[in-house]
């Protein structure tokens, strides 16, 4: 039992001794790996330590606090012990499977495991790599002065055709420096490490010299955090691998409106927009099973329940809590379980189970005051609903009269591979019917 879940063993002594034996190993210490805590987390940063070295570790005790793409989340500790080394301080960032601190016993000898740790891969290892580079670089120069260039140095080529050590192309790109403009003092004319510095003075003298011009302005670099990255690599790989098209109504408000007046009264909580938004959405996903769909490259994946995503905006971006089954949950419910979820948003306390796998996501910027827009498909699902701003418009009816009238800009966003057009269009049209006249959801 403990082999097979450790996590789940109070002790974990059956499974460290089987541990022991598997490696051989004469210590009781173990490394305390970063874990995935997103699904979808590659890296994550150590934000603070809740314990310090030399201080006692209890299994299940919170160990550090860790930013992962999605939320800052609490790190519990699987063993018991003394936390004997702290690996990865706090604000350094680490790759899932990477060491981050030692547990074990009081005044154990860790020598062995901080060894292997510093010969595995890290993050942290670019200053060693490029010294490591660097030597090479002077070797392969000192070869070149006594008249000895190895073919590998001569057939060496950049996918632009030019020639480069590795260091060379490290800094270059850090730099943002073409290579193509460099001159290489090399053998074989090859770009080296004293090649770009010297390209980075020339450039920063350059811009020096042209600062006071108009055409200059001051920027503010702000670094990428690991959530935004993860952002941008996931909505640009649903834009440009989902075939996107939109669908636009305009929804008179006013019968809505009414309804929700009428029940906030009736109700401890006033139920939010969103909430009835939702729960429409949810009625309508129900007549059209096609658009709670997912895309899975051989297969198209029905949802047999609503999961109902809602874009959450944070300071570093977007977060979309999902409320569960909405299908059998009524507005009040949704609102509740909503407001719940977008507090923990606000304070990034969000687990990944709270985040992620929404069937169909709802993105609302009528508050910022925007008439309408479109938006990226959150994946898996195949569908994002882009709500606007309610409005007073003019309005022309069927005797040409003309009245005031609320109105609000509903698109969809779907993916081609997945919604037919008419289907969406049909979606689209019974989401309208349900918000104008509400009673329709009944029947």
């Amino acid at each position: 039992f403990c082999r097979e879940d450790s996590k789940r063993c109070k002790k974990g002594a059956l499974y460290k001794i089987d541990m022991l034996m598997r490696r051989g190993r004469t210590t009781m210490a173990e490394k305390v790996l970063m874990l995935a805590l997103s699904p979808t987390m590659e890296t994550g940063t150590i934000v603070k330590w809740r314990l310090k070295e030399g201080e006692s570790v209890a299994n299940g005790q919170i160990l550090c606090e860790v930013e992962t793409d999605k939320a800052t989340m609490e790190y519990e500790s699987i063993d018991e012990g003394t936390l004997l080394k702290i690996i990865v301080p706090a604000g350094r960032e680490a790759r899932v499977g990477e060491a981050i601190a030692v547990v074990g016993e009081k005044d154990e000898d860790i020598k062995s495991i901080l060894e292997e740790v510093s010969t595995s891969p890290s993050v942290r290892d670019v200053e060693e790599q490029e010294v490591k580079e660097e030597i090479l670089e002077k070797k392969d120069l000192a070869r070149a002065e006594a008249g000895l260039i190895t073919e590998s140095l001569k057939e060496e080529k950049l996918p632009q055709g030019v020639k480069a050590s590795p260091l060379a192309r490290k800094l270059a790109e850090r730099y943002n420096i073409d290579l193509k403009g460099v001159r290489g003092s090399g053998p074989e004319a090859r770009i080296v490490k004293s090649d770009i510095e010297a390209a980075v003075k020339q450039t920063d003298a350059k811009a020096q010299q042209e600062i006071s011009t108009p055409s200059e302005m001051a920027v503010d670099k702000i670094p990428v955090s690991g959530k935004r990255s993860i952002i941008a690599r996931r909505l640009s790989e649903s834009k440009f691998s989902a075939p996107h098209y939109y669908l636009k109504v305009i929804v008179s408000m006013d019968g809505l409106l009414t309804a929700r007046s009428a029940l906030n009264k009736t109700v401890e909580e006033k139920v939010s927009f969103n909430a009835f938004l939702i729960k429409f959405a949810a009625e309508a996903l129900k007549r059209h099973r096609m658009v709670n769909a997912g895309w899975q490259g051989d297969v198209i994946v029905r949802y047999m329940r609503a999961d109902i995503g809602l874009a959450v905006a944070q300071p570093d971006g977007l977060i979309t809590p999902v409320v569960r089954d909405c299908w059998n949950k009524g507005i009040v419910d949704i609102n509740r379980e909503l407001k719940i979820l977008i507090e923990k948003a606000l304070d990034n306390k969000l687990k990944p189970r709270e985040y992620s796998d929404a069937t169909f996501t709802i993105t609302n910027l009528g508050s910022y005051g925007i008439h309408d827009f479109t938006a990226i498909i959150n994946p898996p699902g195949s569908a994002i609903l882009a709500a606007g701003q309610i409005k007073k418009e003019p309005v022309i009816d069927e005797n040409d009269n003309i009245s005031a009238q609320s109105n609000m800009v509903l698109t969809l966003s779907c993916d081609h591979r997945v919604i037919d057009g008419a289907v969406g269009a049909l979606f689209m049209k019974d989401l309208k019917d349900m918000m104008e006249s509400p009673i329709k959801t009944l029947y």
